[in-house]
């Protein structure tokens, strides 16, 4: 068995790619729109999963966009995605410093959630041994839920 994808309903197309992409930095590997079921599918990649996501589309992200609009909810019932990062503060300043508010700080220099534009709960861990704990994160609360 193989695990191939995990697939997000996606509100806003626009929003959801900047935030994946241009914050998070997943890359677009595959697209495909159906005119008839009036949907798109994007298949997005972590860099370091690039070059086998590119040759059999896992492991990826399937953003699906229903270009009807439908409401979502149960975004904290799928549970999260969870992605190692090599620098926690840094992707987590990148993040706040764009508007995304990062729910559970990374007090303990291993660990954050955020929370993408449709209400999916990602967890960013960092690679090797936690960082030294440092502010602002340190004295900074938990915000919401993740």
């Amino acid at each position: 068995m193989d695990f191939l994808h995990t697939m997000v309903r996606v509100k806003d197309l626009d929003a959801s790619l900047n935030f994946y992409c241009n914050l998070l930095g997943l890359i677009e590997v595959k697209r495909y729109d159906s005119e008839k079921g009036r949907f798109s599918l994007i298949y997005l990649a972590a860099p370091g999963q690039l070059e086998q996501a590119k040759a059999s589309f896992k492991p990826t992200i399937e953003l699906t966009y229903n270009w009807d609009s439908e409401e979502y909810t149960g975004g904290r019932n799928f549970g999260h995605l969870a992605f190692s990062v090599d620098d926690i503060y840094a992707i987590c300043q990148k993040l706040h410093q764009a508007g995304v508010i990062i729910n559970r700080p990374p007090r303990c220099g291993h660990m954050a959630f955020v929370k993408s534009p449709d209400g999916i709960s990602i967890e960013l861990l960092q690679k090797g041994e936690p960082l030294t704990p440092t502010e602002p994160w340190v004295s900074m609360e938990n915000i919401g839920t993740w």
